[in-house]
């Protein structure tokens, strides 16, 4: 049986490669943004545009337009960063990413439960700069604020989705050549896609709720 994958931020980077691997297998894929790239629109798959997924009301249209579609994975990936320090602080920006990268995952799950098949997957792309213990470096205030807020919602995620058999896993994808990091990183993004896809595979209700990085370290939290 194929399985049916949603991915948000689906347009580039890593959650394009996600859409890439995924449709690899057969699976049936959503994938989930703004605005459509030529190289999503290339993959002829199922792409809904036009997303703020920070608006509620864009996540009630995405619910509806879903209808009684079923998920068996969910792909939280969408996200922005922004670079605050003591000496450059922009609290605008700060409730920005809080918003994106937290808030927004949160509610397109809660929108989705029903349309989330029993036995389902969740995933939350984070990053190991919402560790707390693994901060050496300071700054960057908004973006680890929001990680370690998407953390812990997803660590609560796993515990109110257990009893539906849905199992959660947050996984930082590794420091990953996109945009975000203006392409000077470790890793391609179809490296940290593959990466991402065997940790979703290994996904289950034993280690549903845990911190991974992409490699397959446990993160500290």
């Amino acid at each position: 049986m194929n399985l049916t994958v949603l991915v948000t931020g689906a347009n580039r980077g890593i959650g394009l490669e996600l859409c890439r691997q995924y449709k690899k297998t057969g699976a049936k894929v959503f994938a989930v943004c703004r605005s459509s790239s030529e190289d999503l629109d290339a993959l002829q798959i199922e792409v809904m545009q036009g997303f703020d997924l920070s608006d509620g009301n864009a996540v009630t249209s995405l619910s509806s337009q879903l209808k009684n579609e079923k998920i068996d994975i969910l792909i939280n990936n969408a996200g922005i960063i922004t670079l605050e320090t003591l000496s450059d602080m922009n609290f605008e920006n700060i409730e920005k990413q809080l918003q994106v990268n937290a808030v927004a995952p949160l509610r397109v799950t809660h929108a989705l439960m029903g349309n989330l098949n029993k036995g389902a997957k969740v995933a939350l792309i984070t990053s190991r700069m919402g560790s707390i213990a693994d901060n050496t470096s300071g700054s960057y205030y908004g973006y680890r604020m929001s990680k370690a807020a998407l953390n812990i919602a997803g660590k609560s995620l796993a515990i109110d989705l257990n009893k539906r058999g849905i199992a959660v896993g947050l996984f930082h994808p590794g420091y990953v050549q996109t945009r975000m990091t203006d392409f000077s990183a470790d890793i391609s993004a179809e490296e940290s896609a593959i990466r991402l896809f065997s940790r979703i595979n290994e996904l289950n209700l034993g280690n549903s709720g845990s911190f991974w990085h992409s490699s397959g370290e446990i993160l500290p939290w």
